[in-house]
């Protein structure tokens, strides 16, 4: 099961990883905020994360000669899904350190360029902007963005990992040929 795991993990990684590293390297290092652009990273996840499916039928099919229970289908998609977030966490420090050259401070002025053209009062303006400062601060710690980006794709695993388990703990969907 290990194995598969890392295989799988590293099929849905380099797929995150490359979508997310030829995205930014083509739009020139600024990819869209806001829904837009959350909008193409979480459907560039779960396209990645379908590893997971495909990983969990392989090792019901191959291993558990068609047949797996929810709980070892489960944990075998949070395997994979936490090695290709590890893949996701390292493309994103190499897209912030190689291509990306500021991207908590144009983050911030897309927030509070929304918040202005909303139409905000100044005192909420002040307060937001204050807030995106600290977040800018926040943002250039290892320690705070590792884990922030990690948090990113890993519930998206959870919720694919789960799916997949109680699909297929069900030998009669696509059953082995």
């Amino acid at each position: 099961m290990g194995r598969d795991i890392l295989k799988y993990g590293a099929i849905a990684g380099v797929v995150v990883a490359a979508v997310m590293i030829v995205g930014f390297w083509s739009a020139g290092g600024d990819m869209p905020h806001g829904t837009l652009g959350m909008a193409i990273g979480y459907a560039t996840m779960l396209l990645a994360l379908s590893a997971v499916f495909v990983g969990v039928k392989h090792h019901r099919d191959v291993a558990g000669g068609g047949v797996i229970r929810f709980w070892p289908a489960f944990g075998m998609g949070l395997g994979i899904s936490f090695v290709a977030a590890l893949f996701y966490v390292a493309a994103w420090e190499l897209v912030q350190a190689t291509i990306v050259d500021d991207f908590a401070g144009s983050y911030a002025k897309s927030v509070i360029a929304a918040q202005q053209a909303k139409g905000v009062d100044a005192a909420a303006l002040a307060k937001l902007k204050a807030e995106m400062a600290a977040f800018k601060v926040q943002y250039a710690d290892p320690l705070f963005r590792l884990p922030m980006t990690f948090a990113e794709i890993f519930p998206v695993g959870v919720l694919v990992s789960l799916v997949s388990a109680l699909v297929l703990r069900n030998p009669r969907v696509l059953p082995a040929r």
